[in-house]
């Protein structure tokens, strides 16, 4: 099972938890991306978070299928924010589950990494003194 969600609303990591547990499955690994307050040493008082929705879906489709593929994993949930967020909110939270605790590991840093590459999410980081547009792939 794959769900994937982009939204403006608040994430809720027991939802996804809830997503992906099975109680044929004994690992479950999670990653919460938080918005910082500080980026090179300047403070950040909000980001703004933009998307290309069908096309980040699609993306981020491909990414779980490859980790379920290279990782036999079962149940892989990412839900993503768009918006503004504020220092100390989820910008994005993965739960991978399966049987196997190295495999749920490695597919949730499998995961993270390879949305930060391809997935067509901007952010713009908002500074006291400016701001700055900032790929969430380089």
């Amino acid at each position: 099972m794959v769900d994937i969600k982009i939204t403006e609303h608040i994430l809720d990591l027991t939802d996804c938890f809830a997503l992906a547990s099975d109680h044929a499955y004994g690992g479950i690994a999670s990653f919460v991306g938080t918005v910082r307050n500080h980026t090179k040493g300047k403070p950040v008082t909000r980001l703004e978070y933009e998307c290309y929705q069908s096309m980040a879906v699609k993306e981020i489709q491909k990414i779980a299928d490859k980790a379920i593929s290279l990782f036999s994993v079962k149940n892989i949930v990412v839900h993503h924010r768009t918006g503004v967020l504020f220092p100390g909110d989820a910008a994005v939270i993965i739960v991978v589950s399966d049987g196997h605790r190295n495999a749920v590991f490695d597919a949730c840093s499998f995961m993270i990494e390879n949305i930060k590459k391809t997935v067509p999410i901007w952010k713009k980081e908002i500074f006291e003194d400016g701001e700055e547009w900032v790929s969430a792939h380089p």
